[in-house]
């Protein structure tokens, strides 16, 4: 098992008073799943994506990534969970429009003590794992914005993490661009990469295998997607999520 969350709960503070953002969350993801999770805008997904990458931290509940009690951890040990273990891709991003691309992958070996070559050969691997091994010395600013979740896909894997999160992945590419982007989403499924994605579409969602629906802070199992598995009809997607709204890329998790 990846992760798993028991009961949790999360309130942000106003004035004196406590607003109940997440309520008796539970859920489990196991390697090499590939699950969506999706909801309306302000249901509490954002929190639920930060709470999952060691962003944030819950109220109350139990938290357990890879056997290891969330809750228990000081902030330098969740920095260590979050660029040792799992991979962040955002809607915007969040590269360093300052350095090359080999240079951006570079960053969690950087930050995790790597040598200097090792860092440079596994940079440039994960760039060719990816598509763009002809691009690693463009600057973001040369980069198509496929290009650019390209890039951010390789800085998510470049660590071999126990767990890809991404939060609205292709909110902000055309759909030929998207199309590329799940493409390599699933083939990283494919090779065991477990994924969790965070998306307010349902023609996106339903690449996963598995779909669950957030509302007002409460998550709920979705059917079994035996298209992505490999069956041949498509789990239904919630009418409510195709109302939902993108939700915005975490900038703190750019240097995770």
């Amino acid at each position: 098992m990846v992760f798993e969350l028991k009961s949790i709960y999360k309130d942000y503070m106003q004035g004196k008073e406590a607003v109940p953002v997440l309520k008796d969350i539970t859920m489990s993801v196991d390697e090499g799943e590939y699950v969506a999770i999706m909801g309306p805008s302000g249901s509490g997904k954002s929190t639920l994506m930060n709470i999952i990458g060691c962003l944030d931290k819950q109220t109350k509940g139990f938290f357990i990534f890879d056997k290891t009690d969330v809750m228990s951890c000081s902030d330098k040990e969740l920095s260590e969970i979050r660029n040792n273990k799992i991979g962040f891709v955002f809607q915007n991003f969040n590269l360093l429009p300052r350095q090359s691309a080999l240079e951006n992958v570079e960053l969690p070996l950087l930050y995790a003590g790597v040598p200097k070559k090792e860092r440079k050969e596994r940079a440039i691997a994960a760039l060719k794992r990816v598509g763009l091994e002809d691009r690693m010395y463009f600057k973001p600013t040369q980069l198509s914005g496929g290009q650019k979740q390209r890039v951010a896909i390789a800085r998510a894997i470049v660590n071999k993490p126990r767990l890809l999160l991404a939060d609205e992945p292709t909110g902000a590419l055309d759909t030929k661009s998207g199309d590329q982007v799940m493409e390599l989403f699933k083939e990283l499924n494919d090779e065991g990469v477990t994924v969790v994605m965070i998306t307010h579409e349902p023609d996106i969602a339903k690449c996963a295998k598995r779909v669950m629906y957030i509302r007002d802070g409460q998550l709920h199992d979705g059917a079994f997607n035996t298209r992505a598995a490999g069956a041949d009809q498509p789990a239904a997607a919630s009418e409510t999520a195709a109302e939902a709204a993108p939700a915005s890329g975490t900038e703190e998790a750019a240097e995770a």
